[in-house]
Protein backbone atom coordinates (compact mmCIF):
# COMPACT_ATOMS: atom_id res chain seq x y z
CA UNK A 1 0.00 0.00 0.00
CA UNK A 2 1.61 3.33 -1.03
CA UNK A 3 2.40 6.00 1.50
CA UNK A 4 0.03 8.85 1.87
CA UNK A 5 1.60 12.08 0.46
CA UNK A 6 1.19 15.12 2.64
CA UNK A 7 0.35 18.50 1.11
CA UNK A 8 2.65 21.48 1.57
CA UNK A 9 0.08 23.18 3.72
CA UNK A 10 0.25 20.33 6.13
CA UNK A 11 3.97 20.74 6.74
CA UNK A 12 4.98 21.91 10.13
CA UNK A 13 5.98 25.55 10.26
CA UNK A 14 9.13 25.84 12.32
CA UNK A 15 10.05 29.38 11.18
CA UNK A 16 10.05 31.55 14.32
CA UNK A 17 9.48 34.76 12.26
CA UNK A 18 6.14 33.61 10.90
CA UNK A 19 3.12 33.26 13.15
CA UNK A 20 1.08 30.16 12.93
CA UNK A 21 -2.32 30.53 11.30
CA UNK A 22 -5.13 31.36 13.61
CA UNK A 23 -8.40 29.53 13.64
CA UNK A 24 -11.19 30.49 11.31
CA UNK A 25 -12.67 33.86 12.02
CA UNK A 26 -9.26 35.49 12.60
CA UNK A 27 -7.07 37.04 9.94
CA UNK A 28 -3.76 35.34 9.10
CA UNK A 29 -0.92 37.80 9.40
CA UNK A 30 2.59 37.33 8.04
CA UNK A 31 5.47 39.24 9.69
CA UNK A 32 8.16 40.15 7.17
CA UNK A 33 10.94 41.90 8.99
CA UNK A 34 9.34 44.89 10.76
CA UNK A 35 6.44 45.26 8.27
CA UNK A 36 2.95 43.85 8.56
CA UNK A 37 0.93 42.26 5.77
CA UNK A 38 -2.77 41.72 6.46
CA UNK A 39 -4.70 39.30 4.26
CA UNK A 40 -8.42 38.70 3.85
CA UNK A 41 -9.43 41.39 6.31
CA UNK A 42 -13.07 41.43 7.34
CA UNK A 43 -14.42 44.97 6.76
CA UNK A 44 -16.42 44.84 9.96
CA UNK A 45 -13.25 44.29 11.97
CA UNK A 46 -10.93 46.83 10.35
CA UNK A 47 -10.92 49.25 13.27
CA UNK A 48 -10.48 46.44 15.79
CA UNK A 49 -7.61 44.75 13.91
CA UNK A 50 -5.87 48.05 13.18
CA UNK A 51 -5.44 48.73 16.88
CA UNK A 52 -4.24 45.19 17.31
CA UNK A 53 -1.58 44.93 14.59
CA UNK A 54 -0.37 48.49 13.64
CA UNK A 55 2.43 49.88 15.76
CA UNK A 56 1.54 53.17 17.55
CA UNK A 57 4.80 54.80 16.43
CA UNK A 58 3.90 54.17 12.80
CA UNK A 59 0.44 55.64 13.38
CA UNK A 60 1.90 58.83 14.88
CA UNK A 61 4.35 59.13 11.97
CA UNK A 62 1.54 58.80 9.43
CA UNK A 63 -0.58 61.42 11.20
CA UNK A 64 2.34 63.86 11.46
CA UNK A 65 3.16 63.41 7.75
CA UNK A 66 -0.49 64.06 6.85
CA UNK A 67 -0.57 67.24 8.96
CA UNK A 68 2.63 68.52 7.33
CA UNK A 69 1.26 67.79 3.88
CA UNK A 70 -1.97 69.67 4.63
CA UNK A 71 0.03 72.59 5.99
CA UNK A 72 2.21 72.73 2.87
CA UNK A 73 -0.82 72.58 0.56
CA UNK A 74 -2.47 75.39 2.49
CA UNK A 75 0.65 77.58 2.30
CA UNK A 76 1.05 76.83 -1.41
CA UNK A 77 -2.57 77.82 -2.09
CA UNK A 78 -2.14 81.10 -0.21
CA UNK A 79 1.13 81.76 -2.02
CA UNK A 80 -0.46 81.22 -5.43
CA UNK A 81 -3.16 83.76 -4.63
CA UNK A 82 -0.65 86.47 -3.72
CA UNK A 83 2.17 85.47 -6.05
CA UNK A 84 3.54 87.96 -8.56
CA UNK A 85 4.82 86.96 -11.96
CA UNK A 86 8.33 88.14 -11.19
CA UNK A 87 10.33 88.28 -7.94
CA UNK A 88 11.05 91.49 -6.09
CA UNK A 89 14.06 93.69 -6.72
CA UNK A 90 17.32 91.88 -6.15
CA UNK A 91 15.70 88.46 -6.06
CA UNK A 92 16.42 87.53 -9.68
CA UNK A 93 19.73 86.41 -11.07
CA UNK A 94 21.03 85.59 -14.50
CA UNK A 95 20.19 81.93 -13.96
CA UNK A 96 16.76 82.42 -12.39
CA UNK A 97 13.91 80.70 -14.24
CA UNK A 98 11.03 82.63 -15.74
CA UNK A 99 7.53 81.27 -15.33
CA UNK A 100 5.80 79.62 -18.24
CA UNK A 101 3.24 81.59 -20.22
CA UNK A 102 -0.24 80.29 -20.87
CA UNK A 103 -0.17 80.85 -24.61
CA UNK A 104 -1.28 77.87 -26.68
CA UNK A 105 -0.28 79.54 -29.92
CA UNK A 106 3.43 79.53 -29.14
CA UNK A 107 3.79 76.75 -26.57
CA UNK A 108 5.47 74.37 -29.05
CA UNK A 109 8.24 76.77 -30.07
CA UNK A 110 11.68 75.33 -29.49
CA UNK A 111 15.00 77.14 -29.46
CA UNK A 112 16.74 74.63 -31.70
CA UNK A 113 14.39 75.11 -34.65
CA UNK A 114 15.84 77.05 -37.56
CA UNK A 115 14.57 78.24 -40.88
CA UNK A 116 15.64 76.20 -43.86
CA UNK A 117 18.80 77.52 -45.42
CA UNK A 118 18.26 79.44 -48.67
CA UNK A 119 20.37 78.73 -51.71
CA UNK A 120 21.74 81.93 -53.28
CA UNK A 121 23.13 82.07 -56.81
CA UNK A 122 26.67 83.45 -56.86
CA UNK A 123 26.16 85.15 -60.23
CA UNK A 124 23.18 87.09 -58.89
CA UNK A 125 25.13 88.19 -55.84
CA UNK A 126 28.00 89.36 -58.04
CA UNK A 127 25.61 91.30 -60.29
CA UNK A 128 23.84 92.90 -57.33
CA UNK A 129 27.16 93.89 -55.77
CA UNK A 130 27.78 96.24 -58.72
CA UNK A 131 24.75 98.31 -57.74
CA UNK A 132 25.63 98.49 -54.03
CA UNK A 133 27.58 101.42 -52.63
CA UNK A 134 29.28 99.16 -50.15
CA UNK A 135 28.46 101.22 -47.09
CA UNK A 136 29.73 100.09 -43.69
CA UNK A 137 27.24 98.12 -41.64
CA UNK A 138 26.62 98.49 -37.93
CA UNK A 139 25.37 95.69 -35.74
CA UNK A 140 22.89 96.03 -32.91
CA UNK A 141 25.54 96.55 -30.22
CA UNK A 142 27.17 99.38 -32.20
CA UNK A 143 23.83 101.14 -32.70
CA UNK A 144 22.95 100.91 -29.00
CA UNK A 145 26.36 102.16 -27.90
CA UNK A 146 26.09 105.07 -30.36
CA UNK A 147 22.67 105.94 -28.90
CA UNK A 148 24.03 105.80 -25.36
CA UNK A 149 26.97 108.03 -26.21
CA UNK A 150 24.71 110.53 -27.93
CA UNK A 151 22.37 110.63 -24.95
CA UNK A 152 25.30 110.99 -22.57
CA UNK A 153 26.44 114.05 -24.46
CA UNK A 154 22.92 115.52 -24.38
CA UNK A 155 22.60 114.91 -20.66
CA UNK A 156 26.07 116.29 -19.93
CA UNK A 157 25.16 119.49 -21.76
CA UNK A 158 22.09 119.88 -19.52
CA UNK A 159 23.11 118.58 -16.09
CA UNK A 160 26.89 118.38 -16.28
CA UNK A 161 28.82 115.15 -15.76
CA UNK A 162 25.90 112.90 -14.78
CA UNK A 163 25.58 109.51 -16.48
CA UNK A 164 22.79 108.41 -18.79
CA UNK A 165 21.03 106.46 -16.03
CA UNK A 166 20.77 109.51 -13.78
CA UNK A 167 17.26 110.30 -15.03
CA UNK A 168 16.03 106.87 -13.88
CA UNK A 169 15.66 105.73 -10.25
CA UNK A 170 18.52 103.54 -9.09
CA UNK A 171 16.23 100.70 -8.00
CA UNK A 172 14.51 100.76 -11.39
CA UNK A 173 17.84 100.55 -13.22
CA UNK A 174 18.98 97.62 -11.07
CA UNK A 175 15.67 95.83 -11.51
CA UNK A 176 15.66 96.07 -15.31
CA UNK A 177 19.33 95.15 -15.50
CA UNK A 178 18.48 91.94 -13.66
CA UNK A 179 15.60 91.29 -16.05
CA UNK A 180 17.97 91.83 -18.99
CA UNK A 181 20.40 89.33 -17.49
CA UNK A 182 17.61 86.79 -17.11
CA UNK A 183 16.49 87.29 -20.74
CA UNK A 184 19.94 86.21 -21.92
CA UNK A 185 18.97 82.64 -20.93
CA UNK A 186 15.26 82.84 -21.72
CA UNK A 187 13.83 79.94 -23.74
CA UNK A 188 10.09 79.82 -23.04
CA UNK A 189 7.56 80.72 -20.41
CA UNK A 190 5.84 83.74 -18.94
CA UNK A 191 7.43 87.17 -19.21
CA UNK A 192 7.77 89.46 -16.16
CA UNK A 193 5.00 91.94 -15.46
CA UNK A 194 7.49 94.80 -15.22
CA UNK A 195 8.80 93.87 -18.68
CA UNK A 196 5.28 94.03 -20.14
CA UNK A 197 4.92 97.56 -18.79
CA UNK A 198 7.83 98.91 -20.86
CA UNK A 199 5.67 99.45 -23.95
CA UNK A 200 3.46 101.87 -21.98
CA UNK A 201 6.32 104.07 -20.73
CA UNK A 202 7.46 107.25 -22.43
CA UNK A 203 11.15 106.51 -21.74
CA UNK A 204 11.00 102.92 -23.00
CA UNK A 205 14.14 103.36 -25.09
CA UNK A 206 16.20 104.31 -22.04
CA UNK A 207 14.96 101.23 -20.20
CA UNK A 208 15.71 98.95 -23.16
CA UNK A 209 19.24 100.32 -23.37
CA UNK A 210 19.73 99.49 -19.68
CA UNK A 211 18.58 95.90 -20.36
CA UNK A 212 21.20 95.31 -23.11
CA UNK A 213 18.89 93.81 -25.78
CA UNK A 214 21.87 92.86 -27.96
CA UNK A 215 22.54 90.03 -25.48
CA UNK A 216 19.00 88.65 -25.34
CA UNK A 217 18.18 85.20 -26.62
CA UNK A 218 16.23 84.86 -29.86
CA UNK A 219 13.14 83.70 -27.93
CA UNK A 220 13.28 86.82 -25.73
CA UNK A 221 13.49 89.06 -28.82
CA UNK A 222 10.41 87.33 -30.23
CA UNK A 223 8.46 87.93 -27.02
CA UNK A 224 9.55 91.58 -27.01
CA UNK A 225 8.40 91.99 -30.61
CA UNK A 226 5.00 90.51 -29.75
CA UNK A 227 4.64 92.87 -26.81
CA UNK A 228 5.63 96.04 -28.67
CA UNK A 229 3.61 95.17 -31.78
CA UNK A 230 0.48 94.65 -29.65
CA UNK A 231 0.76 97.63 -27.30
CA UNK A 232 2.41 100.43 -29.30
CA UNK A 233 1.32 102.73 -32.07
CA UNK A 234 2.68 102.48 -35.61
CA UNK A 235 5.15 105.32 -35.10
CA UNK A 236 6.65 104.03 -31.86
CA UNK A 237 6.85 100.38 -32.85
CA UNK A 238 8.58 101.46 -36.08
CA UNK A 239 11.38 102.79 -33.91
CA UNK A 240 11.70 99.45 -32.12
CA UNK A 241 11.76 97.56 -35.44
CA UNK A 242 14.45 99.77 -36.91
CA UNK A 243 16.76 100.18 -33.92
CA UNK A 244 16.49 96.83 -32.15
CA UNK A 245 14.83 94.12 -34.27
CA UNK A 246 16.36 94.76 -37.72
CA UNK A 247 20.03 94.83 -36.59
CA UNK A 248 19.49 91.65 -34.58
CA UNK A 249 17.97 89.87 -37.59
CA UNK A 250 20.79 90.98 -39.87
CA UNK A 251 23.45 89.91 -37.39
CA UNK A 252 21.88 86.46 -37.12
CA UNK A 253 21.71 86.04 -40.90
CA UNK A 254 25.28 87.23 -41.36
CA UNK A 255 26.68 84.87 -38.74
CA UNK A 256 24.62 81.71 -39.31
CA UNK A 257 23.72 82.23 -43.01
CA UNK A 258 20.08 81.61 -42.03
CA UNK A 259 17.56 83.03 -39.60
CA UNK A 260 16.69 81.52 -36.24
CA UNK A 261 13.13 80.21 -35.91
CA UNK A 262 12.26 82.66 -33.12
CA UNK A 263 13.61 85.63 -35.07
CA UNK A 264 11.68 84.51 -38.14
CA UNK A 265 8.57 84.39 -35.97
CA UNK A 266 9.39 87.90 -34.73
CA UNK A 267 9.72 89.10 -38.33
CA UNK A 268 6.33 87.61 -39.20
CA UNK A 269 4.79 89.14 -36.09
CA UNK A 270 6.16 92.56 -37.11
CA UNK A 271 4.02 92.44 -40.28
CA UNK A 272 0.90 92.85 -38.12
CA UNK A 273 1.81 96.55 -38.05
CA UNK A 274 2.42 96.84 -41.84
CA UNK A 275 3.22 100.56 -42.00
CA UNK A 276 5.78 100.20 -39.21
CA UNK A 277 7.18 97.07 -40.88
CA UNK A 278 7.77 98.85 -44.19
CA UNK A 279 9.23 101.99 -42.61
CA UNK A 280 11.30 100.22 -39.98
CA UNK A 281 12.53 97.09 -41.78
CA UNK A 282 11.90 96.87 -45.52
CA UNK A 283 12.67 100.44 -46.65
CA UNK A 284 15.94 100.68 -44.64
CA UNK A 285 17.04 97.45 -46.33
CA UNK A 286 16.15 98.86 -49.74
CA UNK A 287 18.11 102.08 -49.26
CA UNK A 288 21.03 102.45 -51.66
CA UNK A 289 23.46 103.57 -48.95
CA UNK A 290 22.98 100.32 -47.02
CA UNK A 291 24.55 96.94 -47.71
CA UNK A 292 21.55 94.63 -47.82
CA UNK A 293 22.51 91.21 -49.17
CA UNK A 294 20.45 89.01 -51.44
CA UNK A 295 20.05 86.46 -48.63
CA UNK A 296 18.55 89.06 -46.29
CA UNK A 297 16.16 90.31 -48.96
CA UNK A 298 15.08 86.75 -49.81
CA UNK A 299 14.23 85.98 -46.17
CA UNK A 300 12.23 89.19 -45.74
CA UNK A 301 10.35 88.57 -49.00
CA UNK A 302 9.48 85.03 -47.90
CA UNK A 303 7.62 86.57 -44.94
CA UNK A 304 5.83 89.04 -47.22
CA UNK A 305 4.56 86.24 -49.46
CA UNK A 306 3.05 84.31 -46.56
CA UNK A 307 0.99 87.16 -45.10
CA UNK A 308 -1.84 89.33 -46.35
CA UNK A 309 -0.92 93.02 -46.27
CA UNK A 310 -3.35 95.95 -46.76
CA UNK A 311 -3.12 97.69 -50.09
CA UNK A 312 -2.35 101.23 -48.90
CA UNK A 313 0.84 100.46 -46.89
CA UNK A 314 2.02 98.16 -49.67
CA UNK A 315 1.33 100.77 -52.36
CA UNK A 316 3.18 103.44 -50.38
CA UNK A 317 6.16 101.11 -50.00
CA UNK A 318 6.18 100.33 -53.73
CA UNK A 319 6.06 104.05 -54.56
CA UNK A 320 8.98 104.75 -52.23
CA UNK A 321 11.12 101.89 -53.56
CA UNK A 322 10.41 102.86 -57.17
CA UNK A 323 11.58 106.42 -56.53
CA UNK A 324 14.74 105.64 -54.56
CA UNK A 325 18.12 104.92 -56.05
CA UNK A 326 18.49 101.37 -57.33
CA UNK A 327 20.78 99.04 -55.40
CA UNK A 328 19.97 95.56 -56.69
CA UNK A 329 17.68 94.06 -54.05
CA UNK A 330 14.96 96.60 -54.85
CA UNK A 331 13.86 94.38 -57.73
CA UNK A 332 13.23 91.50 -55.34
CA UNK A 333 11.12 93.66 -53.01
CA UNK A 334 9.16 95.17 -55.91
CA UNK A 335 8.53 91.81 -57.54
CA UNK A 336 7.22 90.33 -54.30
CA UNK A 337 4.77 93.20 -53.82
CA UNK A 338 3.77 93.29 -57.50
CA UNK A 339 2.90 89.60 -57.49
CA UNK A 340 0.35 90.22 -54.73
CA UNK A 341 -1.79 91.75 -57.51
CA UNK A 342 -3.08 94.82 -55.73
CA UNK A 343 -5.42 97.30 -57.38
CA UNK A 344 -2.82 100.08 -57.38
CA UNK A 345 -3.50 103.80 -57.80
CA UNK A 346 -2.41 105.36 -61.09
CA UNK A 347 0.27 107.36 -59.29
CA UNK A 348 1.96 104.14 -58.18
CA UNK A 349 1.57 102.63 -61.66
CA UNK A 350 3.27 105.63 -63.24
CA UNK A 351 6.09 105.52 -60.67
CA UNK A 352 6.74 101.86 -61.48
CA UNK A 353 6.84 102.59 -65.22
CA UNK A 354 9.33 105.43 -64.75
CA UNK A 355 11.36 103.17 -62.45
CA UNK A 356 11.99 100.76 -65.33
CA UNK A 357 12.48 103.52 -67.93
CA UNK A 358 15.37 104.96 -65.91
CA UNK A 359 17.49 101.99 -66.98
CA UNK A 360 17.26 102.75 -70.69
CA UNK A 361 20.81 104.16 -70.81
CA UNK A 362 22.26 101.90 -68.08
CA UNK A 363 25.61 100.51 -69.22
CA UNK A 364 26.02 97.97 -66.43
CA UNK A 365 24.58 94.49 -66.90
CA UNK A 366 21.32 94.35 -65.00
CA UNK A 367 20.73 91.28 -62.79
CA UNK A 368 18.20 88.64 -63.73
CA UNK A 369 16.04 89.81 -60.83
CA UNK A 370 15.46 93.12 -62.63
CA UNK A 371 14.20 91.36 -65.77
CA UNK A 372 11.99 89.05 -63.70
CA UNK A 373 10.49 92.03 -61.90
CA UNK A 374 9.89 93.75 -65.25
CA UNK A 375 8.13 90.64 -66.57
CA UNK A 376 5.92 90.36 -63.47
CA UNK A 377 4.92 94.00 -63.80
CA UNK A 378 3.85 93.86 -67.44
CA UNK A 379 2.13 90.48 -66.93
CA UNK A 380 -0.15 91.85 -64.20
CA UNK A 381 -0.51 95.57 -64.94
CA UNK A 382 -0.09 95.87 -68.73
CA UNK A 383 -3.77 96.78 -69.08
CA UNK A 384 -3.42 99.60 -66.54
CA UNK A 385 -0.77 101.67 -68.34
CA UNK A 386 -1.21 104.16 -71.14
CA UNK A 387 -0.32 103.82 -74.83
CA UNK A 388 2.70 106.13 -74.50
CA UNK A 389 4.01 104.14 -71.56
CA UNK A 390 3.64 100.89 -73.50
CA UNK A 391 5.57 102.33 -76.42
CA UNK A 392 8.31 103.51 -74.06
CA UNK A 393 8.54 100.09 -72.43
CA UNK A 394 8.74 98.40 -75.84
CA UNK A 395 11.59 100.76 -76.71
CA UNK A 396 13.27 99.87 -73.40
CA UNK A 397 13.40 96.18 -74.37
CA UNK A 398 15.75 97.08 -77.23
CA UNK A 399 18.36 98.39 -74.78
CA UNK A 400 17.80 96.16 -71.76
CA UNK A 401 16.95 92.63 -72.73
CA UNK A 402 17.55 89.13 -71.49
CA UNK A 403 17.62 86.42 -74.17
CA UNK A 404 15.24 84.13 -72.26
CA UNK A 405 12.88 86.77 -70.88
CA UNK A 406 12.61 89.64 -73.38
CA UNK A 407 10.21 87.84 -75.75
CA UNK A 408 7.77 87.16 -72.91
CA UNK A 409 7.95 90.81 -71.85
CA UNK A 410 7.11 92.04 -75.34
CA UNK A 411 4.26 89.57 -75.66
CA UNK A 412 2.72 90.68 -72.34
CA UNK A 413 2.94 94.36 -73.36
CA UNK A 414 1.22 93.79 -76.71
CA UNK A 415 -1.52 91.37 -75.66
CA UNK A 416 -3.68 93.90 -73.74
CA UNK A 417 -5.32 97.21 -74.51
CA UNK A 418 -4.12 100.34 -72.74
CA UNK A 419 -6.11 102.07 -70.03
CA UNK A 420 -6.62 105.27 -72.11
CA UNK A 421 -8.01 103.54 -75.21
CA UNK A 422 -11.75 103.80 -75.69
CA UNK A 423 -13.25 100.53 -76.85
CA UNK A 424 -16.50 100.09 -78.78
CA UNK A 425 -16.85 96.62 -77.25
CA UNK A 426 -15.02 94.60 -74.61
CA UNK A 427 -11.95 92.57 -75.59
CA UNK A 428 -12.41 89.13 -77.07
CA UNK A 429 -11.43 87.23 -73.91
CA UNK A 430 -14.00 89.26 -71.94
CA UNK A 431 -16.68 88.49 -74.51
CA UNK A 432 -15.87 84.78 -74.36
CA UNK A 433 -16.19 84.79 -70.58
CA UNK A 434 -19.51 86.61 -70.83
CA UNK A 435 -20.82 84.11 -73.37
CA UNK A 436 -19.78 81.15 -71.26
CA UNK A 437 -21.33 82.72 -68.17
CA UNK A 438 -24.59 83.30 -70.08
Amino acid sequence: MPKERKSRGARKNNDPLIKKPKPLGQEPVEHVGQGILVKDVDPSKIGQNRNQFVDPKITRGILEAAREQQKEEKEEKIGLDNEEEFPALGAITAKSPIEEEDDDEYEDIEEGDDVEEIEIDGDDEHALAKFSKGGERQNLADLIMAKIEAKKQDVQQIVGEDEIGANLPEELVIHYQQIGNALENYRSGKMPKSFKLIARLTNWEDILDVMSPEKWSAAAMFQATRMFASNMSEGLVQRFYNVYLLPRIRDDIEFYKKLNFHLMSALKKAIYKPAAFFKGILLPLAMAADTCTLREATIVCSCLREHSIPVMPAAAAMLKIAEMEYNGVNSLFLRTLIEKKYALPFRVMDALVFHFLRFKNEKRVLPVLWHQCFLSFVSIYAADISVEQKEALMELTKFQNHPKIVNDIRHQIQRTESRDVEMDQPPEHILEEMMMAG
